[in-house]
């Protein structure tokens, strides 16, 4: 409710597809993953296309912010 002009506004629901984009400029999830016997960490934006890979959790982070996306860490 605004209270300034004391009118309602009305939230309209998201389609899947506008749902699935939500985010999708500021997010990156990290995982870990292994390949070829070693651990690493994987880079995804949120519609799930790969970004790149770090050798270690932290570096994968500092490559997302570095681009400007907020990292999070999935299991």
């Amino acid at each position: 409710m605004n209270m300034e002009n004391k009118t309602t506004e009305k939230m309209l629901p998201l389609s899947q597809q506008e749902f699935a984009l939500l985010g999708m400029n500021d997010l990156a999830y990290v995982r870990p993953v292994e390949v070829e016997g070693q651990s690493n960490f994987m880079i995804h934006a949120a519609d799930g296309s790969l970004l790149g890979v770090g050798d270690s959790r932290e570096l994968a982070m500092a490559a997302a912010r570095r681009h400007g996306l907020d990292p999070q860490i999935v299991h």
